[in-house]
């Protein structure tokens, strides 16, 4: 392939793609530097949005082969998680609208089926791409609509549980499907686990195709006696030449590992198993994250996810704000409390990095698991090291932990075992959007009898919820805060425990209290300085809890107030719909006082900057007095704008 600068401007394969269907007509050269052009245009777009660069650089050739061989969108082509995504939206009739990629009213940074025809099934959690696939291939030989279906699956993927079910399944069945496992040997964090290990073992071998012939070779020479079993002779063969593979043994054939950056041999391979495969098929398909683009290629994350960024020299424009993120102060936090607590342990499901664990891990590694993307397994993993009397913090984020949620209920809770659940990214994430915001957390926690709910309302309180976290033994505790910059408060040497159960005062006025849960603190004071200057005194509290509720401190503000606001960070049925609960249990709603309950609204919020999606939401200062004016009938204070922002969440 030739090899052009990322700045370079003149595309005319590229230009001449409107649809997948237009690489069908290109020669095998013309295809070649049409992918050189799609990498180029990729790193050029990521360069102003940000994104997930350095997996989408990884499956260029890969992109361009599927859409050349297979004809989408008649034939499904199924992304997991969809972080490699770019490329695909690129020849799929979204180049002109990339340059909106993750920004409000632009393009997701996912797959989407409301976005394209091209996108049959949206994504954005990893390990889901199997499943729907053969939900497709399954709905086809029942009369649904015609088609192949292919699903491109990282390795780091094939970690998680789910995977393996879905293959199990799909073996089992026997349905025509192609599953591409894209082996670029580093997800978001270098792979864990024995899988990673076993691939590692197959493209160190060689070719299984061979194998099978030097098998069948072989066996012919045997004596007669063990010619009779010779499916199994041939399968013993095989396994003492390579070992065996673990696909095969689940039911498909396979074929690999190819070569995912030598787009004439994939084009090759790719057409043999469409016109010969009778059931599924993996075809093991080697990349390189970040390819083609060297500050990619070099960097300790193949720049799997960055902000914009120079052409030139890779290098990020950061945010110039001070303080440090509150995924940074968890992990100091903890690393604090570790060096003083030698039962302190803690577990992540493939996010070191982005969960803050990568410091626990440079600091204690025998103390720090990375269990892959297993959020289930990590939280009973977490359950039987709090079992066994240690300290687990089973740090995954709020959107990730959904998927463990069984094992919280029936491995955690149920057992009152002290695990301690850190939930990063709670609340509203910005350009990720709905698949990854925390908005959930609070309602699913909750309502689980026994367990300690915790949100932090700045940097200081979530050092303080870590030290109470590795106090606490009495059973599950969990604590959740957002993505993002902290509030610039000053953090305390060491976290002190709180009281279980026991909220604070910030402000303190007569007339309305706003009764703030996690880090809409900071909006919850600039609303009472201006309801103060209205005239409308206002107190602000720290719930600090969700559970145990502050049941003085709620009783007090019902009864010393004219209005009672709760703002929280996450959806209907969460903090607000616990107060309102207690209230209605003591006959506090009785009285003259008002309540109201602010929570995001009952939509998923599209992604845009964090600021804006809470603005859109309602959550920010201006509408919480707008939502205390309008409790109080001192004016008509939802207006047109308030209005249309609704609408377009909805």
């Amino acid at each position: 392939m030739t090899s052009r600068s990322p700045d370079a401007v003149n595309t005319p394969f590229l230009d001449k793609v409107t649809d997948p269907a237009d690489l069908r007509s290109m020669s095998v050269d013309d295809l070649c530097a049409l992918a050189d052009e799609l990498r180029e245009d990729t790193i050029r777009t990521v360069s102003k949005t940000g994104g997930h660069l350095g997996s989408s650089l990884g499956v260029v050739e890969l992109t361009v082969a599927i859409h050349t061989v297979f004809d989408t969108p008649k034939d499904k082509l199924i992304w997991d998680v969809g972080h490699q995504c770019y490329p695909h939206k690129i020849l799929t009739g979204r180049r002109d609208r990339m340059h909106t990629l993750r920004q409000a009213g632009g393009l997701s940074g996912f797959t989407k089926r409301s976005e394209s025809v091209y996108d049959p099934f949206g994504a954005g959690h990893s390990t889901t791409a199997i499943s729907a696939g053969l939900g497709f291939a399954a709905a086809r030989d029942l009369g649904g609509d015609e088609g192949d279906v292919i699903c491109v699956v990282g390795d780091g993927a094939m970690s998680g549980g789910m995977a393996y079910e879905a293959m199990n399944n799909s073996g089992a069945l026997d349905k025509r499907l192609f599953v591409i496992l894209n082996d670029n040997d580093m997800s978001i964090s270098p792979p864990v686990g024995a899988f990673s290990k076993h691939l590692s073992r197959l493209c160190m071998q060689r070719p299984v195709q061979d194998a099978k012939a030097i098998a069948k070779e072989v066996v012919a020479h045997f004596p007669q006696p063990l010619r009779e079993g010779v499916d199994a002779a041939k399968d013993a063969i095989k396994g003492l030449m390579i070992g065996g593979t673990l696909f095969e043994q689940l039911g498909f054939s396979y074929v690999g590992p190819v070569d995912g950056h030598d787009l004439p041999h994939l084009l090759k391979v790719l057409k043999t198993v469409r016109d010969r495969a009778d059931g599924p098929v993996l075809v093991h398909v080697q990349t390189t994250k970040g390819k083609g683009y060297h500050p990619a290629e070099t960097a300790d994350d193949k720049c799997h996810g960055v902000t914009q960024f120079d052409l030139v020299t890779g290098k990020q424009y950061k945010s110039n704000g001070t303080a440090p993120s509150f995924t940074k102060v968890f992990a100091e936090a903890l690393v604090d409390e570790a060096a003083r607590d030698e039962s302190i342990v803690a577990i992540t499901a493939a996010m070191p990095a982005g969960t803050g664990l990568d410091a626990f891990a440079e600091r204690f590694p025998e103390r720090c698991f990375d269990v892959g993307i297993a959020e289930q397994h990590a939280v009973t993993f977490a359950a039987g090291l709090a079992a066994a009397g240690l300290k687990p913090f089973c740090a995954i984020y709020s959107t990730f932990l959904q998927r463990g949620y069984d094992q919280v209920v029936h491995d955690v809770v149920l057992q009152g075992l002290p695990v301690r659940f850190a939930l990063d990214r709670a609340g509203l994430v910005g350009a990720d959007g709905p698949t990854h915001a925390g908005a959930f957390d609070v309602g699913y926690l909750a309502n689980l009898p026994g367990i300690v709910v915790m949100a932090a309302a700045d940097e200081a309180e979530l050092a303080h919820m870590v030290a109470t976290a590795a106090a606490y033994d009495d059973g599950p505790i969990a604590f959740r805060y957002p993505r993002g910059e902290g509030t610039g408060v000053t953090r305390p040497e060491h976290g002190q425990p709180l009281t279980i159960g026991k909220g604070r005062i910030v402000k303190q006025g007569r007339r309305i209290a706003l009764l703030s849960l996690g880090t809409r603190l900071g909006e919850c004071l600039k609303a009472a300085e201006e309801l103060d200057a209205r005239g409308l005194s206002t107190t602000v509290a720290d719930a600090r809890f969700a559970k145990p509720l502050d049941h003085a401190l709620i009783t007090d503000l019902v009864r010393d107030h004219d209005l009672v606001i709760t703002i929280e960070e996450g959806a209907t049925g969460g903090f607000g719909a616990l107060v309102l609960h207690y209230l209605a249990g003591e006959g506090l709603l009785d009285g003259d006082v008002r309540i109201r309950s602010m929570t995001l609204p009952d939509v998923f919020v599209a992604h845009a900057s964090m600021t804006a999606m809470y603005e859109a939401a309602g959550l920010n200062a201006g509408s919480i007095v707008e939502t205390a004016l309008g409790a109080l009938d001192v004016a008509d204070t939802v207006t047109p704008e308030r209005r249309e922002n609704l609408i377009a969440l909805a």
